[in-house]
């Protein structure tokens, strides 16, 4: 498992006690109005809409919200319109970091990168710097207390997983972007609690940092992760397990 992935794991714990549910709800919201625009409102027929739903659904937004947010993207509510954008970079140490943002004034969300960048000793690159060493993937967390490893290689073997990893707390499954549905699926049938299941980029190799430089990094995933435009972060960081344990504390 990568150190990204640890440490979104760590903060998906330390978030269900502590995040402010309105931005969680506001950056689930642009996910599904960005679904359901580019692809219509039909969950059964968008699965890029289906996957937004469940997230929703998982961190508990009321389903009023979801379905104001499907309107919106339809046509059938009035609504701001969202670019896609992707920004890349490097973090402290050469770690590569890709931003996937969903904005209505991109010279505000890239002025505002290059700050925060700038800020935890990184920078800003040209589109396509670092997008080659991330691979597309569905993953699947979870809870390694809900479920022992064998039983969740049984659960997922026939729906296209990849790869059934354990680190610690947390049982990692891994798939192709299309199968990411029906692994979710299997799981739930087998009566296995999901923690998250979504697309994801992972990283083709990694970047060790320690001691000054593994703050900054970590200090730059959490403002780039807090800003209101980001939908996602992705980095190729390894840093010692003790560090992102005592950072997530």
């Amino acid at each position: 498992m990568s150190g990204h992935s640890k440490w979104h794991n760590i903060r998906l714990r330390k978030g269900k006690q502590d995040a402010e549910r309105g931005k969680v709800f506001t950056k689930l919201a642009r996910e599904i109005i960005v679904a359901a625009k580019a692809g219509g409102g039909n969950p059964d027929t968008n699965l890029r809409l289906r996957l937004a739903v469940q997230k929703a659904r998982d961190n508990s937004m009321p389903a009023d919200n979801i379905k104001r947010a499907i309107q919106r993207g339809t046509g059938e509510l009035e609504g701001v319109n969202y670019d896609e954008v992707t920004y890349e970079g490097y973090g402290s140490g050469g770690v590569a970091v890709m931003v996937q943002c969903l904005t209505d004034n991109r010279n505000r969300t890239v002025a505002d990168l290059r700050a925060i960048f700038s800020k935890c000793g990184g920078n800003m690159g040209e589109t396509g710097c670092v997008g080659w060493i991330f691979e597309n993937k569905g993953v699947v967390h979870v809870n390694a207390s809900d479920a022992s490893e064998d039983d969740v290689l049984m659960a997922v073997m026939d729906a296209g997983a990849e790869d059934v990893t354990v680190d610690g707390e947390v049982i990692e499954v891994s798939c192709p972007p299309e199968n990411l549905t029906a692994v979710r699926e299997a799981l739930d049938q087998a009566g296995i609690a999901v923690l998250s299941a979504e697309p994801t980029m992972v990283p083709q190799n990694t970047v060790r940092v320690e001691g000054k430089e593994a703050s900054q990094v970590l200090r730059l995933m959490d403002m780039l992760e807090d800003h209101d435009d980001v939908q996602h972060v992705f980095a190729n960081f390894d840093i010692p397990e003790e560090v992102l344990q005592e950072a997530g504390a």
